[in-house]
């Protein structure tokens, strides 16, 4: 039977998190592979991609009634935007450029995300969590009152 000795430190490699981070900045949900933190993988690809579906589904309707309101002031009117007035067409112009503009500050912020979560991610892999350190709450008896006292305890064993 093989004793593991407690006192020997896990070994640290200090480049793990810029690897984790360049990796995720590479391709999204590359770092969270190389922490072994897979079921993010599907978080990152879900928020990216449906920012990009909603930055291109805007746009698309940006542009129609971009060019419908174009198309009226140079004569040749859109029948199937015939019901709208030039006021209703500027204001939907501006709606979808406004949740297009959104959608891919969105995007940005979701990948700037993913490179900061794999980043931090190989950080926190690297520090001690086992049971010898921990923090617990406790309950003592006060033999004066005879009612329970509540506390925290902070325990380190060597």
């Amino acid at each position: 039977m093989i004793i593991k000795d407690s006192t020997k430190s896990q070994e640290i490699n200090p480049l793990s998190p810029a690897k984790a981070a360049f990796y995720s900045a590479v391709l999204p949900g590359l770092g969270q592979a190389y922490n072994k933190k897979y079921w993010k993988i599907p978080l990152v690809y879900g928020a990216i991609g449906t920012t990009l579906y909603f930055y291109q589904s805007n746009n698309k309707k940006y542009q129609e009634f971009r060019e419908a309101y174009k198309d009226r002031l140079a004569g040749n009117p859109d029948p199937k935007y015939a019901y709208l007035d030039n006021n209703r067409l500027i204001q939907a112009q501006r709606f979808y450029q406004r949740n297009r503009d959104l959608s891919l500050l969105l995007t940005v912020a979701f990948y700037a995300l993913n490179i900061i979560d794999a980043n931090v991610d190989a950080h926190l892999g690297q520090f001690n969590v086992n049971s010898n350190l921990s923090l617990r709450p406790e309950i003592k008896p006060d033999e004066q009152y005879i009612r329970p006292n509540f506390g925290v305890a902070f325990n380190y064993q060597f």
